[in-house]
């Protein structure tokens, strides 16, 4: 069973951790979800690194962002993709402090990477051993066309971005479940390709209706002008992955494209069929390229190979408040 508790944050926001697998394994992966989603979203992957494969070589660590699923709420000026940054820097310190992190990011997540990379590149460059891009972008909403025509997509886009301006002024309330039931039809044509599971859409659903107004309001401005490939460029030495659907309307092709030729030794993997949320899509996919990153910075370790025990000086305990209940696996 994974083990729960907080990450307090100089502002008072405190994150909601999960964590599975030893306190002084080789490496850390450290999971981060998309917008609006939380870290439930990626059970799959779990899974897959706390296979019986690694012994305890790896620890996993998936949290929730601010404003999304168990984490509180934040004041509207944080939510931005500098303060995920600032975040995800906070949260390495608290749950992984020593020993190489493998950093692993769905879109507004993948961003959330770039961004801890641009605004803290020593503290990125003495942790970060391996990167995977799960469906992300560089370049703000540059590609993002929905699957239709520029000209839609432009009227799409004024609407959703005045109607996230409405939303960020709505403080902590969330969206209503039964609204959210009603949308699943809209939810799972945006968010996924040719193939959907009922459970994926369930879950998909609880977590928007565990996202506040404010934050799926408040980042979109961020998220839509980021740009970032110039510091990508610069982690071309790490190992890398990205991944992308040909069928994902939110993070097309070119995205992963683009981050691939700016880290020209990244596993670029396109899934025929798949949309946006490739971890639930596409798990084998996923996994074997978040597996195969793991394993290159394992055996580039200076300590033992995989599944031999790790010394006994690496990791802390984590923090306080560890003693809350499970999180919930669906709808």
């Amino acid at each position: 069973m994974p083990e729960r508790f907080e990450v307090g944050l100089p502002d008072g926001v405190r994150l909601n951790v999960e964590a599975t697998g030893p306190t002084d394994a080789q490496v850390t992966a450290i999971l981060l979800h998309g917008w609006t989603l939380d870290g439930r979203a990626w059970h799959r992957q779990v899974e897959a690194l706390t296979a019986p494969q690694f012994g305890d070589a790896v620890r996993v660590v998936a949290y929730d962002a601010r404003g999304h699923g168990r984490s509180s709420c934040m004041a509207l000026p944080t939510a931005t993709l500098a303060q995920l940054g600032d975040d995800l820097a906070a949260v390495i310190d608290a749950v992984a402090p020593t020993g190489p992190v493998v950093l692993v990011g769905h879109s507004m997540g993948g961003m959330t990477i770039m961004e801890y990379a641009h605004r803290h590149p020593a503290h990125f460059a003495a942790r970060t051993a391996g990167l995977v891009f799960v469906s992300t972008t560089a370049e703000g909403h540059t590609h993002t066309v929905y699957g239709l025509s520029p000209r839609i997509a432009r009227l799409i886009r004024l609407a959703e971005t005045t109607g996230a301006g409405v939303l960020a002024r709505c403080g902590s309330w969330r969206a209503p479940r039964a609204l959210l039931n009603a949308l699943r039809p809209s939810i799972r044509w945006m968010l996924f390709g040719d193939r959907c599971e009922p459970a994926d859409i369930r879950l998909v659903t609880s977590a928007v209706a565990r996202a506040s107004l404010r934050s799926i309001g408040g980042f979109r401005a961020s998220i839509g002008t980021q740009h970032r490939l110039d510091t990508l460029a610069a982690l071309a030495h790490l190992p890398a992955a990205a991944l992308v659907g040909d069928r994902d309307r939110l993070t097309p092709p070119p995205c992963a494209e683009s981050i691939a030729a700016a880290l020209p030794a990244t596993e670029l993997t396109v899934c025929p069929g798949a949309g946006h949320m490739l971890m639930m899509e596409r798990p084998d996919e996923v996994n074997a390229a978040l597996t195969g990153v793991v394993r290159r910075v394992i055996a580039e370790s200076p300590t033992a190979h995989l599944g031999a025990s790790p010394p006994a000086h690496r990791g802390a305990s984590p923090p306080a408040h560890r003693g809350a209940a499970p999180a919930e696996t669906g709808a």
